[in-house]
């Protein structure tokens, strides 16, 4: 783990343990996932970007005043994925990074809608993302599906381009499994979208929203009332309904939660006020993830870190956490029962030694 995510308040040798930790990881964002190495490169190729090549500088870059600032620099990252080749480069990279932290299967979120409407080719576009994929699970041993979201910034426009993406059969990638709804959520209603969802639902995609991040627990219920949610992400503010987090907990409602991320867009002041306790607290399903890594100066590995701290977590509580995210995912039955063994052999092994 590189040494400014090592957190002084976790030892070493449970930060150790982490590293080698198998993991899924179930809420990931395709363009947020580029490593600043990644980020300068395309920005070098697209000189009239007002991003920083210097990875350097883009540390600063990546410093958000509140939500609606990180959508635009998201979004100006966004505007550097213009060829398929980006789009290839961008997802196999991704994958590497993902092995280093020993991710054996990632659900990654991707917006097709923002590459096809600056001008990517649809088929060019799958043909990229289904590549990379297949590359990195025969070099990496990591296997990749995707989530195709609706950036809901772009209104309903986008939500009938993305359902159709998804329920073509003559565009839709193998490696889709899920369908969701990105973006802001104020003046984003989630009911607006449910006949997007119900024609994913009946394709066969699994609905995966994001709700409750930056608005209350109603934007949750929305989600599992009118989206028909089988998980919700980061679903912050269901903390703030004790009624919301028994429905969680009874129905096992997963939640993706992602705690650096909710500091550093501002939807949690601080990590030690963030609800991850309380969800624990409530019997609530929850999973640890990085959304956007390198805009949020975090990875996966360090994420674990922050729960095993804020939950205290020893070895054994952080391999029952790994193991939440295999069982939350929509990997086949073989495939979870392949990664909890070897969380288990490799758990069993590191007590041992």
């Amino acid at each position: 783990m590189p040494e400014h995510l090592v957190d002084p308040d976790v030892p070493r040798d449970l930060h150790a343990f982490i590293a080698g930790l198998p993991k899924a990881e179930l809420h990931v964002h395709h363009v947020g996932s580029a490593s600043p190495r990644i980020v300068s490169e395309l920005a070098a190729r697209h000189p009239d970007s007002k991003v920083p090549t210097d990875p350097e500088a883009l540390v600063d870059y990546f410093q958000f005043t509140d939500f609606a600032h990180f959508i635009d620099v998201y979004l100006s990252v966004v505007d550097l994925i213009r060829t398929p080749e980006d789009v290839r480069l961008l997802t196999y990279e991704v994958a590497r990074d993902m092995a280093r932290q020993q991710v054996r299967y990632a659900e990654l979120t991707i917006t097709p809608f923002s590459s096809t409407r600056r001008g990517i080719d649809e088929g060019a576009f799958m043909d990229a993302i289904e590549d990379a994929r297949k590359a990195a699970e025969a070099e990496f041993g990591t296997v990749l599906r995707w989530c195709f979201d609706i950036p809901g910034e772009a209104g309903l426009e986008s939500a009938e381009e993305t359902t159709r993406l998804a329920t073509d059969d003559r565009v839709r990638p193998e490696g889709l499994v899920s369908f969701g709804l990105g973006g802001p959520e104020i003046g984003v209603g989630r009911p607006q979208f449910k006949p997007y969802f119900d024609q994913a639902i009946a394709a066969g995609l699994h609905s995966v929203p994001h709700a409750g991040e930056t608005t209350g627990p109603q934007t949750v219920w929305d989600a599992l009332t009118h989206l028909r949610a089988e998980r919700i992400g980061h679903g912050t503010s269901s903390a703030q309904d004790p009624k919301l987090l028994a429905h969680l907990a009874e129905h096992r409602i997963p939640l993706e939660v992602c705690p650096t991320s909710n500091i550093a867009t501002r939807a949690v002041r601080t990590l030690d006020e963030h609800p991850l306790k309380e969800f624990a607290r409530a019997g609530v399903l929850v999973t640890v993830n990085s959304d956007d890594p390198p805009m949020f100066g975090t990875d996966l590995n360090n994420e674990y870190a922050v729960a095993a701290r804020l939950l205290g977590l020893d070895e054994r509580g952080l391999a029952e956490l790994a193991k939440n995210g295999v069982e939350a995912s929509f990997l086949d039955a073989p495939g979870k029962t392949r990664i909890r063994d070897e969380i288990d052999t490799y758990t069993a092994a590191w007590l041992s030694s």
